[in-house]
């Protein structure tokens, strides 16, 4: 049987436009902490962009002894640009305002995110990335092997728990995504449009 590597990712908590967390994504990334306490992490890994590093330094507070680290992988970029043709409808000029050498830089950083987080452990591994909605989308699409365009549209909610899990002998799994249990309704659904709460 081979082992798992349980891949937990989680978006920041909500934000105010210049990038810091609100009363509300502290008290999001409090409740997230609290309710991954139990879970055997091996590391945490993080965005260095502030709302993520903020968010991080809270749910850590519940993980004593568990090791750290920030890096760009699990930063906020773009993985992948589709050719006019792949991008749906409601998408065109979604991408639009960022430079080649954003597009560059995010081809490479998911590049290297995807062979970091994706591959098969040699021992059962529970690890933490708490990032934004780009690299969630990614790796949710890469793991449901959908076409490399449709990463655009799959959205998370501030501070919901997406799981992958990842064995040498299966393809990825989704097994869980959004779990919004541990946040009360008043602070589910923040980073979506209200119509869109359910």
């Amino acid at each position: 049987m081979s082992a798992n590597r349980l891949l937990y990712l989680v978006r920041h908590g909500e934000a105010t436009a210049d990038g810091e967390l609100t009363d509300a994504g502290r008290e999001q990334a409090r409740l997230t902490g609290a309710r991954l306490a139990a879970v055997p992490f091996a590391s945490v890994q993080h965005s260095p962009v502030a709302r993520a590093a903020q968010t991080a330094a809270l749910i850590t507070a519940h993980l004593p002894g568990v090791p750290v680290e920030q890096t760009p992988l699990a930063g906020d970029y773009v993985p992948y640009v589709p050719p006019a043709a792949e991008l749906p409808a409601f998408a065109r000029g979604f991408l639009d305002g960022y430079s080649p050498a954003e597009i560059a830089e995010g081809a490479a950083l998911i590049e290297a995110a995807q062979a970091r987080y994706t591959a098969p452990a040699e021992h059962d591994t529970h690890e933490l990335v708490v990032t934004h909605n780009f690299l969630i989308g990614w790796l949710v699409r890469h793991a449901l092997d959908a076409p490399p365009a449709r990463w655009i549209g799959i959205n998370q909610a501030n501070c919901g728990i997406t799981v992958l899990l990842y064995r040498a002998d299966r393809p990825p799994s989704l097994v869980s995504f959004n779990d919004l249990a541990h946040l009360p309704e008043r602070l589910r659904w923040t980073g979506f449009p209200p119509r869109l709460h359910v």
